[in-house]
């Protein structure tokens, strides 16, 4: 699922076992995504889900801004420091320790004569950026970025995927208060048909939350009193304020 920071924008079902890998559901989600909006300007920023040196690879390829969370001490060769400026190294709640371009490993197939499989460390040729920060906490904790954005600023990329919690938050929501988490089917047309619903009502709640700059809990008790409200209005005009009139 996609969130643009107010409301999701984009989303997927995936039922086939190959699928449970995020390195390949998420390629071809965004790529859907990124298909539906030509000539856009969109960052897609993603977690840790995510990790295929060939998948940023291909990213690149087709012009899709990327940036992902890596997993750290992911093995590299640094191409070149990107650090101008001391005060480069101001991330805000995050100090830099590197900012640099670099090139990725990947694992190439090999089969050997016997018609095993092993895989050959090589280099992507592709140039990438590497962000290394870490909390400012008496227990820091290191974050690595890769992306292929090398116009932002350190800090503007740490911002940005900051700005990724908000789909967590979201996450909560629609489970909680939207009980999407208890699915009523199974096959993958039901699903998608639950989704979407389910989808619609939330993106009707969060414009109703955004326009009141109210919680969510508040959104949805006022959003759920209003419309029973006008349910009942329109019952009445229907019927001319005689419910004896009223067909069901």
């Amino acid at each position: 699922m996609a969130f643009d920071g107010l409301l999701p924008c984009h989303s997927e079902v995936f039922t086939r076992a190959e699928y449970s890998s995020e390195d390949m559901a998420l390629p071809e989600a965004i790529m859907n995504h990124v298909k539906q909006e030509t000539h856009h300007q969109n960052i897609y920023v993603i977690d840790r889900g995510l990790q295929s040196t060939r998948t940023m690879n291909s990213f690149t390829d087709d012009a899709v801004t990327f940036i992902a969370r890596a997993k750290e001490n992911r093995k590299h060769v640094e191409l070149q420091s990107l650090v101008r400026q001391a005060q480069d190294s101001d991330l805000g709640e995050l100090t830099l320790i590197k900012d640099s371009k670099v090139q990725l490993y990947t694992g190439k197939a090999i089969h050997n004569k016997k018609g095993n499989i092993h895989y050959r460390e090589e280099l992507i040729e592709t140039p990438f950026r590497l962000i290394i920060a870490k909390t400012i906490t008496d227990d820091p904790k290191e974050f690595w970025f890769i992306t292929n954005d090398f116009d932002l600023s350190a800090k503007q990329v740490a911002q940005a995927y900051r700005r990724r919690w908000d789909i967590e938050v979201f996450f909560r929501f629609i489970k909680q208060e939207i009980n999407v988490n208890h699915l009523v089917s199974l096959n993958k047309n039901g699903i998608e048909v639950m989704l979407y619903m389910t989808l619609i009502v939330a993106m009707l709640i969060l414009i109703y939350k955004k326009a009141n700059q109210i919680g969510y809990k508040t959104a949805k008790r006022r959003f759920k009193m209003e419309l029973r409200n006008l349910a009942i209005a329109m019952i009445v005009v229907d019927c001319d304020g005689n419910l004896n009139h009223f067909e069901t």
